[in-house]
């Protein structure tokens, strides 16, 4: 029998530690998955649905980017996974009756986690100016409402279009046409909050913002590195290639401020070996770096490699570096310049340790390196992320078998929505094609990224905010900014599946669009469509739901887009260029959207056929390809980059925020993180015990969290988060942890890091405060 949602949220007072786990995965996640997706769906619907994922003729999984091997398992999906499909196909919902008994002010006083467990939108839903509640709308009256407020803008560039990760290849392809029709490439994303450091580093050094290796590259690697990465939460599935490579002979080298269970040891409850023989070792050695200490690490597996060329010879590739790199001198320079004593100071590594991971990085034949947030979200991530790709160099680890770069990517589609043009600064060959494909001029001033959204609804300059997907205000940093800014708008617009935060904190009017789901069947004039995502090593597959939608007339994103386009261009004169299309036709037949993708996006030749035989097919990547770089030389890039790494102010620690792990991203599946040992409740923070013996704190004591900024005029600002309890736990001196979104109160949203723009939601300087 389904449970009903919780009237009640969860009182966090009563949360209880316990040892952390030295394993993941194994049988506990199989029924933990089971349970949450049995009080979610009911035990037929589980069966049915999870048979489905991530089959070729199913749904793509609505949680991360790893990609599937071309063999799939009967059981193609994760613990977490799983979550994020039952919160998905949920049999709860949420209709009108809820939003009449239920004001948006008493909503706002719920967490995420509450709004969620709700369950599925089913109305499109108006909050009028001046009003308590949401009122049901029809679909005509809430499409017409936001496309008038759009033509009525003075500027395009008073609006501001967000996307998430979780929308498709078509639906990212429609919005980002609707956004440059209007005139404006105010186009942030979940990209500028995560990976964005490293598509800045990768098309400064290889000439393309994504990774070089596929899942095969995995399997074969001699030595992988895991930096800054928890897979076992965040990417779990992940794991099972790790197992393969290691069965295969791989070493591998885990590099984190936290010991994650799923990096020491994983029981795959699809073996007997992980089921009954206690499953497979990861990590052959465990880095417990500094937070922020990774820049100095790599330039230390630098200089170690250096030192064996001049005194050994045979460590370099030469003749990979003659034909295919230039700046190999000023790098060299560098690695010179450093010394090992700094090195260790950054780290918090001895030489010898750090020298140790060098050797395994100088004996190897074949070289990856896989990192996420914990690289990304520093000041110097770009830095960092230069010097990594400067590793691999020395040794020729791209374009062979097991080598390359590889940023594992959070949300399932969020490479892809980059590849479909979803991005605030595109490239004059995309804007070429898509204007001549569409028959107008799109606009060529770089719009808005994150950050720079949030400033510009702070200051007066958006009157449109538009979501496709996401939670935008919990996911951003500086959250009182955040919601003050996003009330200053005239209309916010919300295309959802379920209720979040960014619903309770709206513009002065507020639209809610529902939309299907992966999971959900689309029925389009009696036809079913599929849709397409990009996984995280640059591989298309389609993706086609089997449930009944939540309500009769659910539309989905692509005919969401495509009916506002409708409504926006389609009665515009000729005289004023706008695209031209069929928008209805677009609307009910998915294969004509992905016939323009076909003639604008380089790689997605034919793709209607090619997604109609059912293949998974992979898009061009020069370095891995051929070895071509889209440089201005033609050339890969050494680089030359200052050592930096955080000073920690006396008294004070430097916190990352981080996922627990019955949560993905900003949905909250519960409030237990049983690998690290707590349940029932988020509100926590992770210290080293010698820190709080130093700083006078007690294990268990509560206490809040506050922010130090100094600001570029020299000023302190703070921010305060309030009741977390400490955790006594393994994390290196002078660092700290906890979760996020309970934490963004904390990352000021002028710390960004150089060059990307991303939030540095991994180096927040931040002091404990007694309660009083």
């Amino acid at each position: 029998m389904v449970r009903k949602p919780p009237s009640t949220d969860i009182d966090e007072r009563d949360v209880r530690v316990s040892h952390p786990k030295k394993v993941a995965v194994g049988v506990p996640a199989v029924l933990h998955a089971l349970q949450i997706s049995e009080a979610q769906m009911g035990a037929a619907r589980t069966v049915r649905t999870l048979s489905r994922i991530n089959q070729k003729d199913g749904f793509d999984c609505p949680g991360c980017a790893w990609p599937e091997e071309d063999k799939r398992h009967i059981a193609e999906f994760c613990e977490n996974g799983a979550k994020a499909v039952a919160e998905e196909a949920t049999v709860r919902r949420v209709d009108a009756a809820f939003f009449a008994q239920h004001s948006v002010a008493e909503l706002g006083g719920h967490d995420d986690w509450w709004l969620g467990q709700q369950g599925r939108l089913t109305r499109p839903m108006i909050l009028d100016e001046g009003a308590t509640h949401y009122r049901e709308a029809s679909w005509d009256e809430a499409l017409t409402t936001v496309a008038d407020a759009l033509k009525a803008l003075d500027d395009p560039d008073e609006a501001t279009f967000y996307t998430s990760g979780r929308t498709s290849n078509e639906a990212a392809f429609l919005y980002q046409l609707l956004v440059r029709g209007l005139g404006t490439n105010n186009l942030p994303d979940c990209s500028n909050m995560c990976h964005e450091s490293s598509g800045t580093a990768l098309v400064e050094t290889l000439g393309i913002g994504k990774g070089t290796v596929s899942i095969e590259d995995v399997h074969q690697a001699e030595l992988i590195i895991v930096a800054g990465q928890n897979p076992g939460t965040n990417h779990p599935r992940m794991l099972s290639a790790l197992e393969k490579a290691k069965a295969n002979g791989a070493t591998i080298v885990a590099v984190n401020p936290l010991p994650e269970a799923g990096l020491i040891r994983f029981e795959n409850p699809q073996t007997p070996r992980g089921v009954i023989l206690g499953g497979t070792r990861i990590a052959d050695d465990f880095v417990q770096i500094r937070l922020g200490g990774d820049q100095a690490l790599f330039q230390a597996i630098g200089k170690h490699l250096l030192e064996r060329e001049r005194a050994d010879g045979a460590v370099f590739d030469h003749d990979f570096i003659a034909r295919h790199t230039s700046g190999l001198d000023d790098y060299l320079a560098q690695l010179d310049a450093v010394e090992w004593s700094e090195l260790e100071a950054a780290t918090g590594q001895s030489e010898a340790d750090l020298r140790r991971v060098g050797e395994r990085v100088r004996t190897s034949e074949a070289t990856i390196v896989c990192w996420a947030m914990g690289l990304t979200q520093h000041p110097h991530s770009v830095p960092t992320l230069r010097d990594v790709v400067n590793v691999l160099l020395l040794q020729g680890n791209l374009g062979k078998t097991g080598a390359g770069v590889c940023p594992v990517r959070g949300h399932s589609n969020v490479q892809g929505d980059r590849t479909m043009g979803i991005y605030e600064k595109p490239q004059e060959g995309f804007l070429e094609s898509l204007d001549r494909e569409f028959d107008f001029l799109a606009p060529r001033e770089h719009g808005y990224d994150v950050v720079e959204a949030i400033r510009a609804m702070r200051d007066g300059r958006t009157r449109v905010f538009m979501a496709m997907g996401g939670n935008f205000v919990s996911a951003t940093p500086d959250t009182e900014v955040v919601e003050a800014a996003v009330r200053n708008v005239d209309l916010t617009v919300q295309v959802s599946t379920k209720l979040n935060r960014s619903h309770t904190v709206t513009g002065r009017r507020a639209v809610i669009l529902p939309t299907l789901g992966r999971t959900d069947r689309d029925v389009r004039r009696g036809v079913d469509q599929r849709v397409t995502v990009e996984d995280s090593m640059s591989a298309v597959h389609a993706s086609r739901g089997r449930l009944a939608p939540p309500s009769e007339d659910m539309m989905s994103e692509p005919a969401i887009i495509a009916r506002l386009c409708g409504l926006v261009f389609g009665d515009r004169p000729d005289s004023i260029a706008v695209p031209r299309a069929d928008w209805k036709a677009l609307e009910s037949d998915y294969t004509l959207i992905r016939s323009h993708i076909s003639r604008v996006v380089p790689g997605f030749e034919d793709f209607e056929a090619r997604v109609a035989k059912g293949r998974t097919f992979v898009l061009p990547n020069g370095p891995r390809d051929d070895l071509s770089f889209a440089t201005p030389d033609g050339l890969a890039h050494f680089t030359r980059n200052a050592l930096e790494y955080p000073v920690i102010p006396e008294g004070r620690l430097l916190l990352q925020t981080l996922r627990s792990h019955d949560q993905y991203n900003t949905t909250i599946y519960g409030k237990d993180d049983r690998y690290r040992g707590v349940f029932g409740g988020r509100r926590v923070v992770f210290v080293n015990a010698c820190d709080l013996e130093a700083l006078g704190f007690a294990d268990e004591e509560v206490v809040d969290l506050v922010s130090e900024w100094r600001t570029p005029d020299g000023r302190v600002e703070e921010r305060w988060a309030t009741e977390f309890r400490i955790v006594s736990y393994d994390t290196p001196r002078g660092n700290a942890a906890a979760y996020y979104p309970e934490t963004n109160v904390l990352v000021p949203l002028d710390s960004t890091a150089a060059e990307s723009n991303t939030p540095t939601s991994k180096s927040v300087i931040i002091r404990l405060q007694k309660r009083r």
